[in-house]
């Protein structure tokens, strides 16, 4: 999907707009009945988990109801598209991550919103940040091992992921470009089956966010040889980030942000930025998201926009050198 000069200049000042602080907020009465967290996946992911955290505090923050609503399929989309055509009056915002919002046009993906026109951005909650895992069994105990192993097997390792065009396989294809090796690539129907092979050593590394492996990790299941990240997790602090592990490999850490249809008045926008980032900031809150393995951000709506603007540029030559499609 094309992105023009225009398209960016637009969303990064819908993007301002929405962080500037107003002595509206109080006016209009919102919010006076309930608001919708639309989580674009099923329940129990690293989305719903963050999604539910937030209706708990933005619930008692705003003195209303918040209710969290999984709308999943179509990688995402559904749900997404949803928030798109919803009414851009505040009761209705989501959560978003690279997925729905910028591999799409790195992969030049058709999809029924446009990434960067469609939305009003609020804030990008939390990192979720992707681990290099490997079984317990593979003889590598760190990323250069790993690397070291796979140029003495061409092709025969294997790493799986929820499907083509995913965060996990353009960080796959990224290592493979990087140290010049080729580990195969293994698309399944579900992060869960990947998961589960990873497990039983029928693939041999995966690309996984920490909240998801974080049990098997600890349980000695699975060895982390790297977090992709600009830091490292405090969760196991001696596993190096992806640039301490193999200079030169810096792909895009993933993150979870929170959207709201475009057009949505910029006093109400400002008061959800706010709102959301003093949520993800409570201490108790911080703390239990950076145990399940998302550090909390909490940035502003033109930070989420230039995120999004810089995810594209840095994707967008990963996908074109190794020729990546996916269907529609």
């Amino acid at each position: 999907m094309p992105i023009t000069r225009r398209a960016f200049t637009s969303f990064a000042s819908l993007a301002a707009a929405s962080s500037l602080a107003s002595s509206a907020w109080a006016t209009d009465g919102f919010p006076s009945k309930p608001i919708h967290i639309v989580v674009p996946y099923t329940p129990s992911g690293s989305t719903d988990i963050l999604a539910r955290a937030l209706a708990q505090q933005l619930g008692q923050r705003l003195n209303t109801s918040v209710i969290v609503d999984n709308r999943a399929g179509a990688s995402g989309t559904i749900g997404t598209d949803f928030i798109a055509r919803a009414e851009p009056d505040g009761y209705t915002i989501g959560v978003a991550v690279p997925g729905t919002l910028t591999l799409p046009v790195a992969l030049a993906r058709k999809i029924p919103y446009d990434p960067i026109e469609s939305f009003t951005p609020l804030s990008i909650a939390v990192d979720n940040p992707l681990a290099i895992v490997v079984p317990a069994d593979l003889p590598v105990n760190s990323l250069q091992e790993l690397v070291d192993y796979a140029r003495k097997k061409p092709g025969k390792l294997s790493y799986g992921t929820s499907g083509a065009g995913t965060s996990e396989h353009l960080v796959g294809e990224m290592l493979n470009q990087t140290a010049h090796i080729n580990i195969v690539h293994v698309p399944y129907k579900g992060g869960s089956a990947a998961l589960n092979d990873l497990l039983g050593g029928q693939i041999q590394v995966g690309f996984v966010v920490i909240a998801t492996v974080l049990p098997h990790v600890k349980a000695g299941k699975l060895k982390m040889l790297a977090v992709i990240g600009e830091h490292r997790y405090s969760g196991l602090p001696d596993v190096p980030t992806n640039h301490e592990a193999l200079p030169g490999f810096e792909p895009k850490t993933s993150w979870i942000g929170v959207i709201a249809p475009a057009r949505l008045p910029a006093p109400i926008a400002a008061r959800l930025t706010a709102e959301i980032q003093k949520a993800v900031l409570d201490p108790k809150t911080a703390k239990y998201l950076n145990d399940a393995g998302m550090p909390v951000v909490a940035s502003n709506g033109a930070q989420f926009a230039a995120r999004i603007r810089d995810d594209i540029a840095g994707w967008t030559p990963i996908v074109q050198a190794g020729h990546i499609t996916v269907g529609d």
